[in-house]
């Protein structure tokens, strides 16, 4: 059964969808309430007493007898009974009414966090969905909603809590509950995923790569392409009022108090009157079945993106059943069944199932990059795409029906749009879904949903807290029945208070209550080992107050991955063990440590089993897919948008900190970086120079704040776009300003846009320009630094270019700084002496092994305008050798999938380090622990490929000299290389050496090899180390590159880097520029033959071309299909289906004025279909005279009809086959 049908299942028969999923044994459960007391009004009070007194009459009226036995029904009814105890609403006058949380469910089987009441079996068996014996009834408040919000009181102006919660506080933070746990045989632990989003692929092909793999996957029928469009917000996940609200790494902030707030408001537009059932109903779906939602958050109160929204809304990008194995992620089609069951906003959705649908989609992303915005974007996709989901472009009393239309709610500047590729049959699935859920029918007007979210956060001012409170109390219980996440005891006192570290040791020591606990487990434990950037935040999980013990204990688990490269590193594990759980986005886990009993023990053996037998594999939509085909994705953003946030706003810092000149540097790197056209390169370098001398007039040395500000490059960009119309389609929109000062939310401790404690850095693509050239010009200094190991020769190397003749060529000084002999920080150092001669050439002679250091290099560059080189050792051999087993390859690694050096090159180094004596630094062979320090800069390397290490360092510094280490094939026979590979020896040692490393660091950390608990197998090691690379001595001075060598021809990179000649690397097989025209390149020699055989044969051709020099002057030929200007971006991007294909092209006359001269030409066919140019004369422009453009070409055929020019028929015509190109 598809999602769609279960969620149209759901709807039309709950009790039977429910009981289809109900586990055949009851879960052992804890119980949570925390109590809420409201004022509220004599009306309403009456109100609510009415009701209660009509559902009790109700209740017996209705009471019919069900599948339980007596004693579970008076079971199940006691322990409602006391839930409902511990949550009360009090008026004014003390009066209380007692109001159920919507997450029991009146049945009796209980949920997983409550305890058993008397007469129930307590066993483990948590299952996918909660479920409930006959139909669960929902009593929904119709109270209008108060404008004003509704005020907490109790104590001090607290929120009250009841005794039963207060005692559970009172064990939870008085005692020493966690520390008197201890993990024993009886110790078990249970995770449940909580929340989360799609897992963040990276792909290891190119962007080009990547397109060229969905075209052909497209065009074979096998995949569509699905295109969405970026809405530009925060991650916000949702998974009910006990599930929580989640921010990206984050929860129980201002984040996710605006989040569920607006998530409520958009009920209320949709629903109308009905909107309060409504909510209900949702809350209790989507905790019954255990379902996350996520979403954009798009708002103008969080801080500012690329423009600030209309209106502050949510787009539904995810819908994930978390059940309680693998999360399930619902296809493009189910969400959008489940959006308009609920009336949910979507995301305006595109696919491509055919190649030309396909390649005119790319085309026309290319003809828009640089200036799209979201009307011409949405036009041009419309056009050319198979299915379209726009927005609801029925006139609907209600804004949140449909899809959101970006233009209307949040503006003309679009972020970008996510291209994926997704199931063949997905387009015959969302044309079902769109035939089996229309738009539901508007309800009633009513514009009066109460105070909005600005004007409450307008009114709270003081502080984040005030605003959280007031936004939570506005928006309902339905969606917030209690404040734990946010106030820990529903009072306004600090965030949730951190549990103690050794909850994660305790997890990973303690037997797994269930498969998905062990999978966590398995994931946990790899990143660790691994030392992925990641963080495992524990918190006490305060839902579960009433139900802790000594030997019952519940958390909540953050799992924060710090940087992009642990989701690739974390990719590359899955490839060699494909049964790991996918390391996710927004990853936020329930945890649960306890003691069981032996029946309960072999309770939880015995459903491990059969969750084992069954599986617990979940799907993504993906079904027929190869793994790496399923997770191919693309994301394409927009110039105009990049420009106002990663130029504007990121360069913020640089701009006041540094200066204009190093902001200069920084942006223009950026744009290098994106492979952004010349042409736009000199329009935004005029402009942001302005930009940044006009806000540093108006705000001198204090820093603009990036949360506002637009408020100031807002209502800049717009004057500078009403100078012209170039200036206007670099801006791309402007002069529609929202003003967000007064109503932005307070954001404490410097969090960025989604709750994280830093800002979110555009990841630079792997797309340089190969023609661009980095010129270190002679007024600028230049830094040569070294990102090795010892034993490099990096030294070494120093001495040679110092002695060299001519030094680098021009008559800057060179001089060195050995890092062994500078007492104190070595780069401050550097820096100090470049900013006493900036017009030197400094050598750093010091390893420079990570980030943290090439980002002091950077800062260094930009402060005294200097470049860096770095210098690389090659740790890789040239050629390949087929018919090679991977154990003969060793001579041949190009390093580890995570570490950029090779085993052969770490041999090369300690056996130099070895044969050192007195090195100024101490690492030779009296050293008594080299190898270990050699080990230590090794893994300062861990985490990065030698792909993955070459273009960070190339898109950071622009350009990378090699030097040459281990011999090439065609300096190392392939037969040597066969007949003696590394010898076992030598790869044992190693390999021995590095998991003695290992162990050593994960219990002593950095602490010195000579101390600690292994400091006698590092001893032993070490002896072994030197006598093994003694022995293989001739092994390991055949394999190296003749130093002499090596120093020629890193002298020879540096001298072409000096002079400008360099070309920077290209990390991608071509680059993504903006398209302006297609058309059709003509072999330049074959026209000009062409012309000679005419001026042969006709005397007026020969005339006419005596002076016109065209052997010299004519350097290319081409026919112009469509131009975006003149045509439209759909016109130019439809010939994307011929892209780079042969297009046979008919030349038949000459046309020839004083002014000007061209062929006229008729394109033929490409595998049976005929070209047709948009253009209503097709032609190859041969000449111009001087100051005519090569456009006016087009008015020949006219000039031929005014006797002003002359035709000369080529007679038969005369084909040349081009190539169909985009310009």
């Amino acid at each position: 059964m598809s999602a769609s049908q279960r969620i149209l299942c759901g709807f039309l028969n709950p009790t039977l969808f429910h009981s289809s999923h109900s586990p055949k044994l009851p879960a052992l459960i804890l119980s949570h309430s925390l109590s809420i007391h409201r004022p509220i009004s004599d009306p309403v009070m009456s109100n609510l007493q009415r009701r209660a007194t009509n559902k009790e009459q109700k209740g017996k009226q209705q009471s019919k007898p069900n599948e339980q036995s007596p004693a579970m029904q008076s079971a199940a009814a006691e322990a409602v009974t006391n839930r409902f105890g511990g949550l009360t609403v009090a008026e004014s006058s003390g009066q209380t009414y007692q109001v159920p949380s919507p997450s029991i469910q009146s049945g009796g089987v209980l949920q997983a966090n409550q305890d058993p009441v008397q007469g129930q079996i307590a066993i483990w068996n948590p299952k996918s969905y909660a479920t409930v014996s006959g139909s669960t009834a929902v009593e929904v408040e119709n109270t209008p909603i108060d404008k004003a919000g509704v005020e907490i009181v109790g104590n001090g102006a607290e929120v009250a809590v009841a005794d039963k919660s207060s005692a559970g506080l009172s064990k939870l933070f008085n005692s020493n509950a966690l520390a008197d746990f201890t993990v024993d045989n009886s110790t078990y632990s249970l995770a449940q995923i909580r929340a989360t989003f799609y897992p963040k692929f990276e792909n290891e092909k190119s962007d080009q790569e990547v397109r060229m793999r969905m075209i052909e996957m497209v065009s074979k029928g096998l995949a569509t392409v699905e295109v969405s469009l970026k809405h530009s917000g925060s991650l916000f996940m949702y998974a009910g009022p006990e599930g929580g609200a989640y921010a990206k790494n984050s929860y129980g902030n201002i984040y996710t108090a605006v989040g569920v707030f607006v998530l409520g408001r958009m009920f209320h537009e949709a629903w109308g009157p009905a909107a309060r059932k409504k909510q209900a109903e949702f809350n209790d779906f989507i905790e019954r079945n255990r379902i996350c939602i996520s979403m954009e958050l798009v708002t103008a109160v969080l801080g500012d993106h690329g423009q600030r929204p209309k209106e502050d809304y949510v787009v539904v990008t995810a819908v994930t059943e978390l059940g309680n194995g693998k999360p399930k992620f619902y296809s493009t089609p189910d969400i959008i069944a489940f959006c308009r069951k609920w009336c949910l906003p979507t995301n305006h959705v595109w696919l491509f199932s055919t190649r030309k649908s396909v390649t005119s989609f790319f085309a026309a992303y290319d003809a828009l990059c640089e200036e799209g915005t979201a009307t011409p974007v949405c036009k041009a996709l419309d056009e050319v795409a198979d299915i379209s989901v726009p927005f609801n472009k029925n006139k609907l009393q209600y804004a949140s029906k449909g899809s959101k239309d970006h233009v209307k709610v949040q503006g003309e500047i679009l972020e970008g749009l996510v291209a994926r590729i997704v199931s063949h049959e997905s387009s015959k699935h969302l044309e079902k879904v769109l035939r089996d859920f229309p738009h539901p029918p508007s309800e009633e007007a009513n514009s009066d949903f109460g105070p909005s979210l600005r004007e409450i956060c307008a009114a709270n001012r003081s502080d984040e807290k005030q605003q959280m409170k007031a936004l939570l109390e506005s928006v309902g219980t339905s969606f917030c029945p209690n404040y734990v996440d946010w106030f820990r005891n529903g009072s306004v006192g600090s965030h949730s208070r951190n549990a103690d570290r050794s909850v994660l040791s305790n997890f990973l020591q303690a037997h797994p209550a269930d498969f998905s606990t062990m999978k966590l487990q398995e994931m946990i434990r790899l990143m660790r080992e691994k030392r992925f950037p990641a963080a495992f935040k524990c918190y006490h999980n305060f839902h579960k107050v009433d139900s802790i013990s000594t030997d019952n204990l519940y958390f909540k688990m953050v799992i924060h991955v710090h940087s992009d490269s642990a989701f690739r590193r974390y990719q590359k594990e899955m490839r060699y063990n494909p049964g790991l759980w996918p390391l996710y986005r927004g990853f936020f886990v329930d945890l649960n440590l306890f003691k069981a009993n032996k029946e309960k023990a072999a309770e939880i053996a015995k459903n491990n089993n059969a969750n084992n037998v069954n599986g617990n594999s979940g799907t993504s939509g993906q079904e027929g897919l190869a793994n790496e085909d399923a997770n191919l994705m693309i994301k394409l953003k927009f110039l105009t948008y990049k420009l106002r946030t990663f130029l504007i706003r990121n360069g913020l810092p640089v701009l006041f900190k540094e200066g204009p000149s190093s902001y200069r540097a920084y942006y223009l790197r950026q744009m290098k970086i994106w492979g952004t056209s010349a042409g736009k390169q000199r329009e935004l370098s005029k402009m942001l120079d302005e930009w940044a001398g006009h806000i540093r007039r108006k705000y001198g040395n204090k820093q603009l704040s990036s949360s506002i500000y637009l408020s100031e490059a807002e209502p800049f960009l717009e004057q500078y776009a009403k100078r012209s119309p170039e200036n206007q389609a670099l801006i791309g929109s402007s002069g529609d300003f929202v003003r967000a000062e007064d109503f932005l939310a307070i954001v404490e401790g410097g969090r960025d846009e989604e709750g994280d404690l830093e800002r979110e850095q555009e990841l630079a693509p792997s797309s340089l320009s190969p023609s661009v050239k980095d010129t270190v010009t002679r007024d600028e200094g230049l830094i040569v630094f070294f990102p090795g190991i010892p034993g490099c020769a990096k030294s070494a190397l120093c001495k040679e270019i110092l002695s060299a003749p001519g030094g680098f060529g021009d008559d800057r000084p060179v001089h060195s700084l050995m890092g062994d002999l500078i007492k104190g920080r070595y780069w401050p150092k550097v820096a100090a002496e470049h900013r006493r001669k900036p017009y030197s050439i400094i050598l750093a002679d010091k390893n420079a092994p990570n980030e943290e250091v090439w980002k002091q290099i950077e800062d260094m560059c930009r402060s005294t305008r200097a470049s860096a080189v770095p210098v690389v050792p090659d740790s890789e051999v040239d050629g390949k050798v087929d018919s090679i087993s991977v154990d003969q390859c060793i001579l041949l690694s190009t390093g580890t999938d995570s570490n950029p050096f090779s085993l052969d090159a770490l041999a090369v180094f300690m056996f130099r380090v070895l044969q050192r004596v007195n090195h100024p630094g101490n690492l030779d062979k009296a050293s008594p622990n080299a190898g270990y320090v050699l080990l230590m800069f090794y893994h300062l390397y861990e985490g990065k490929s030698r792909k993955e290490f070459e273009s960070e360092l190339i898109e950071r510094f622009g350009s990378l000299v090699m030097m040459p280490l281990l011999k090439s094939d065609s300096d190392f026979p392939t037969k040597q290389i066969i007949e003696s590979p590394m010898p076992d020896s030598v790869k044992i040692c190693l390999e021995e050496g590095i998991n003695l490393y290992k162990l050593h660091t994960n219990r002593h950390g950095r602490l010195e090899s000579t101390k600690g608990t292994y400091a006698k197998e590092w001893s032993k090691w070490e002896k072994q180390l030197r006598d093994i690379l003694v022995d293989n001595a001739d092994y390991l001075n055949s394999i190296q590159v003749p130093f002499e060598s090596a120093v020629r021809q890193v002298l020879e990179q540096l001298k072409i880097i000096a002079k400008g000649d360099y070309l920077t690397p290209s990390t991608e097989k071509r680059k993504f520029g903006t398209i302006a025209f297609a058309a059709v390149s003509l072999p330049v020699t074959e026209v000009q033959g062409l012309l000679t055989d005419l001026a042969e044969k006709n005397p007026k051709v020969e005339a006419f071309l005596k002076d016109k020099n065209l052997e010299d002057s004519l350097k290319e030929a081409h026919v112009t299909l469509a131009h975006k200007r003149s045509h439209g971006v759909t016109a130019v991007a439809s010939y994307g289906l011929f892209l780079n294909q042969q297009v046979p092209m008919d030349l038949t006359a000459l046309l020839v004025s004083d002014k000007m001269a061209a062929l006229e030409a008729c394109p033929g066919s490409v595998d049976g279909e005929r070209i047709t140019s948009k253009n209503q004369w097709p032609h190859v422009t041969l000449w111009t005279a001087a100051g005519v453009a090569p456009k006016e070409a087009n008015k020949l055929p006219e000039l031929i009809s005014e006797g002003k020019a002359t035709r000369i028929e080529i007679t038969p015509p005369i084909t040349i086959s081009g190539t169909l190109e985009f310009f």
